[in-house]
């Protein structure tokens, strides 16, 4: 290895061309983070400043895809052949078309692969309408998903521990280092604390894809149900299939409340939650959910949905940030149970906000991830390998 353990890493994604999907952020975040680690790091897909890949469009798929922020890249042996020249390592990031050609090109060339698990096959069926109702779906798709990608790698990035519990369960046998995703700096609670609250409406806010398991439903049913509905003001940031759905399912409960439900710039995203009370995440299928700990950093408490398919639940601190997935009362009961203590929301907001500094920045998780790449070129290269990567 050269420069005493420093990589050079290509990062390969369809795309990176939207900040507002969750994969392609946290995978450009990672980028930045290992660069100022002093690693050389190349993005290969579509948004690729330098390493650009041209759309695959795929009828009916890509336009369900794009009301979720995610295209496909089409594979280019030339593009990889260029991009791969001279890496330490090749990172696969999806296990599609354009990542297995990725598979297969640095395989050809000897350069050792590693791949994270950013999908997870619920989360394709629950889009799925009635196919997600077949038995065994999603154990198929899990794999389908070993077949094409996952056993020919010998690591695997996992963000969660669910994660990994789940890949141990549908039989993955590669080394799997989990490792959060991590959020940025900038998401922080900033003069939250000095500003003045009071005689002003709670604002409850909630941010992901609009999709059918993030289960956006479900708060607009329990904000119906609150007894302090009127002193709430409701943001839903994201876009997705179920937006037209929302609107109107929130114009017919939530009628004299004031809601605001569409797509927010990720860049825009911390100054909302400096100003968020309650941040609640009701999705049924997590593997992690960058966006609760995103409101945690900014000093938001979090009421999170207890799911066997979503991860999110082990970042709560107390029982009020917990509710049974799909049980609008019982949220509703969590939000006024906050509301009617604001004192206590005070106490616990600062305890997020330190919580979330302390275990999930960015920058442990970068550290993390370099540390893995390391381990995966000191398998094939023994003896060239540094791990010194204080």
């Amino acid at each position: 290895m050269r420069d005493r353990g420093r990589l050079t890493l290509a990062l390969v994604l369809d795309s990176f061309g939207n900040r507002g999907n969750g994969t392609s952020n946290s995978a450009i975040q990672y980028a930045q983070g290992l660069e100022a680690l002093g690693h050389r790091v190349r993005l290969v897909g579509v948004g690729s400043t330098e390493y650009p890949a041209r759309v695959h469009r795929i009828p009916l798929v890509s336009r369900v895809a794009a009301k979720q922020q995610m295209s496909f890249a089409r594979a280019d042996p030339e593009l990889f052949r260029r991009a791969f020249t001279g890496v330490d390592l090749v990172h696969i990031y999806e296990p599609f078309a354009f990542g297995r050609a990725a598979l297969s090109q640095a395989r050809s060339m000897g350069i050792p692969v590693t791949a994270g698990f950013h999908i997870q096959p619920e989360n394709i069926t629950y889009s799925a309408g009635p196919l997600r109702r077949l038995p065994g779906v999603d154990a198929a798709i899990y794999r389908l998903f070993r077949f094409w990608l996952y056993d020919h790698v010998g690591h695997i990035h996992v963000p969660t521990q669910l994660t990994a519990d789940l890949l141990r369960s549908h039989g993955y046998k590669a080394r799997l280092h989990v490792i959060s995703n991590g959020y940025q700096p900038r998401f922080n609670p900033g003069d939250r604390y000095e500003r003045r609250r009071s005689g002003r409406l709670i604002q409850v806010v909630a941010s992901g894809r609009l999709a059918r398991e993030k289960d956006h439903l479900t708060l607009i049913r329990a904000l119906a149900l609150c007894r302090n509905r009127y002193r709430i003001r409701l943001t839903i940031a994201g876009t997705g299939p179920m937006e037209r759905r929302l609107r109107t399912e929130a114009a017919r409960q939530l009628a004299g409340m004031q809601v605001s439900i569409g797509f927010h710039q990720n860049a825009t995203m911390p100054d909302l939650l400096r100003q968020t009370d309650l941040l609640v995440h009701p999705s049924i299928a997590d593997l992690e959910s960058v966006s609760v700990l995103e409101g945690m950093a900014c000093g938001a408490v979090p009421i999170i949905a207890q799911s066997d398919l979503s991860a999110a639940g082990h970042f709560a601190l107390t029982q009020h940030s917990l509710f049974p997935v799909g049980r609008a009362r019982s949220l509703a009961e969590q939000i006024d149970w906050w509301i009617d203590h604001p004192d206590v929301l005070a106490v616990w907001s600062r305890r997020y906000a330190e919580h979330a500094k302390e275990h999930y920045s960015l920058n442990t998780s970068v550290r993390a991830f370099a540390h893995m790449a390391v381990q995966a070129v000191s398998d094939q290269e023994p003896d060239q390998v540094q791990s010194n990567l204080a």
